[in-house]
């Protein structure tokens, strides 16, 4: 047996290129010369060239075989980020062979790139449908088109149609995970109840175990389901660290501590809001601070404030994982904060590769990550009591008072009147703002028992799309609530979102997945919040802002205690008022919105940490 290592195909010499695209033009050569051909100077790094002799090669062959080269061709012009001539190649094939769905996938791919979304769904639907006849011998062509129109779908926030296409793929194949996570959180955005619906061979059950770690954090409140999700995510996405970390060999630090942040939600997002004056307001005399982000240039004056808030800022987007985390390493960070975990967008790999002695989570994902390459939780001890610690893969890092930092420059706009919002001037308005796909059957029909009991109340949510809306309003049916009694607000400017939370009486939290960002907002802004307190760090967390602001007693243990509470305040304006004075005298002053003081805090963590780790 040869057990020399393969030698890497040398590379072509320009002659030898432009021997092969002369064949080429010959028409001499066969197609199975020419796809050997190609694929050569494809490996060989020549993909330019690979993409003349398919050009040559079709100029000057008559062959019935053409749309297979034309197919090649397209590949690799996408390859090259050559997007509009890649679509003309597929547009050729399909000239040459308009039955051709493998074609009609890959366009819709380059019409996607191109930023033409409604022309790649067209394809894919095509692809659909001509798979229609034979949906097991073109099964994967099939699954790729109904996936791609499920992603594209989202994103232009046609749940109802992603959802149906969904529904179709895992029809046809039940082993998708990816699909099945999807599957599962595009009817939580709708307030598809039971989330977990059977669809084909997939029973709930399975869906439950196949739960994404972040749609798992708002369909149960059972620490041991949390840890399980993100360990199962780890195992089976997260490739496996190198065993020395990138940060091992570096030359001892002295001078200021290097604190990093990770994230790429350093934008117009929950994260972006909460932590810009937390950069802000680090000691500069002792801490250097370092940004690492692929987050979207969103031109708003967030993201500006939030790069100008740092001392040295170093775009990721464009960077694998194993050189990002060199980068980071050669800035030499004591302390990395990552503020995405395993959330939507994360690069949980960079911290793998461990390029900071410490790594700490932080905000981004309020809940274990299951990452072996994080070491410490920010937290506090509410929201991360000792019976939680066995849950946790990460040890709690713990500040004395609320864990959550905010803004205090966030700027609000003229309080409206109720009659703007369509709200009843003598009503008791009950609200809540979270986002739709937090909200559970459970906690919904107690907030309809809630409206039952309270005779002259509304709800008042936030309008998140038209399915979720009318689910909810088919739930208020059941109830024998009367639609006009759910009230819908539509999404608005920051400064007038803020505007609008003094017109309501009580914000209704969300159960397992709390307020965070939102309940910041609601108290800063004066309105008291009903929160129920459960097992997790998560569905934890209001009640720690509760407890920061001086507001304990709004914190219930049970959704029963929790409806009651609710209900005895609806009937009590008075004890709603004081909440209210409450809040408009020391709210502001309490210890949730010291950010000073959390800062230094934070700061004496860190600087431990780092000093621990320099000996």
């Amino acid at each position: 047996m040869d057990n020399r290592p393969a030698t890497p195909p040398s590379a072509a010499t320009p002659a030898e290129v432009e021997r092969e695209i002369a064949h080429a033009r010959s028409g001499g050569m066969q197609l199975n010369e020419l796809l050997d051909r190609a694929q050569q100077l494809a490996q060989r790094g020549l993909a330019e060239a690979s993409a003349q002799l398919y050009e040559n090669w079709i100029a000057h062959t008559e062959s019935p075989w053409r749309h297979v080269a034309c197919f090649n061709w397209g590949t690799v012009l996408g390859l090259l980020n050559r997007h509009a001539e890649a679509e003309q190649a597929y547009r050729r094939a399909l000239a040459f062979h308009a039955d051709f769905p493998q074609a009609r996938l890959n366009l819709g791919h380059q019409l996607e790139h191109l930023g033409r979304p409604e022309e790649a769904l067209a394809e894919w639907r095509a692809v659909v449908d001509i798979t229609e006849s034979n949906p097991q011998g073109l099964k994967e062509i099939r699954l790729h088109a109904l996936n791609n129109l499920a992603r594209l779908l989202e994103m232009q926030r046609r749940f109802a149609e992603s959802e149906a296409s969904l529904v179709k793929s895992l029809e046809l194949k039940a082993d998708q995970s990816d699909v099945l996570q999807h599957y599962v959180h595009i009817r939580q955005k709708q307030c598809e109840w039971p989330v977990y619906q059977a669809v084909g061979e997939v029973t709930p059950n399975q869906l439950m175990v196949g739960t994404s770690p972040l749609a798992t954090l708002g369909l149960s409140d059972d620490p041991a389901v949390q840890l399980m999700a993100a360990q199962r995510f780890v195992h089976t996405r997260v490739p496996k660290p190198p065993a020395v970390p990138v940060h091992a060999g570096r030359p001892p630090r002295t001078g200021r501590i290097k604190v990093g942040y990770l994230s790429g939600d350093l934008c117009m997002h929950a994260v972006g809001l909460l932590t810009a004056e937390l950069l802000e307001l680090h000691d500069r005399s002792r801490f250097e601070v370092h940004g690492f982000c692929w987050s979207r240039e969103d031109g708003t004056p967030l993201r500006a404030r939030l790069r100008q808030s740092m001392d040295v800022f170093v775009p990721l987007g464009g960077v694998d994982d194993a050189t990002a985390a060199q980068l980071i390493a050669q800035h030499g960070i004591d302390v990395l904060v990552d503020l995405q975990g395993i959330t939507n967008g994360a690069r949980p790999a960079i911290l793998g590769h461990r390029p900071a002695p410490v790594q700490v989570s932080y905000l981004g994902l309020p809940a274990t990550s299951g990452l072996p390459g994080v070491d410490w939780i920010l937290a506090d001890r509410f929201v991360m009591p000792p019976e939680l610690l066995p849950y946790m893969t990460e040890k709690p890092l713990y500040v004395p008072h609320c864990y959550q930092v905010s803004d205090r420059q966030r700027e609000s706009g003229a309080v409206p009147t109720r009659a703007q919002y369509g709200l009843p001037e003598d009503a008791f308005v009950f609200c809540s703002f979270n986002n739709n796909h937090k909200f559970t059957e459970p906690v919904f029909a107690s907030w309809m028992r809630m409206l039952q009991q309270v005779p002259r109340s509304v709800l008042w949510l936030l309008a998140d799309n038209e399915w979720s809306q009318e689910n909810m309003l088919r739930q208020a049916d059941a109830f024998g609530i009367g639609r006009e009694r759910l009230v819908f607000a539509p999404r608005v400017m920051p400064a007038d979102y803020l505007a609008r939370f003094p017109l309501a009486d009580l914000f209704l939290d969300t159960f397992p997945y709390n307020a965070g960002t939102t309940a910041s907002d609601a108290l800063w802004m004066g309105l008291p919040i009903l929160t129920c307190a459960g097992r997790t760090y998560i569905a934890r967390m209001a009640g720690s802002l509760l407890s920061a602001v001086g507001l304990p007693d709004l914190i219930t243990n049970s959704i029963d205690d929790y409806e009651r509470l609710g209900v005895q305040l609806g009937h009590n304006p008075a004890r709603i008022a004081s909440y209210k004075r409450y809040l408009a005298e020391h709210g502001r002053q309490s210890k949730l919105f010291d950010v000073p003081g959390l800062v230094r805090d934070i700061e004496t963590e860190f600087e431990l940490l780092a000093l621990q780790h320099r000996g």
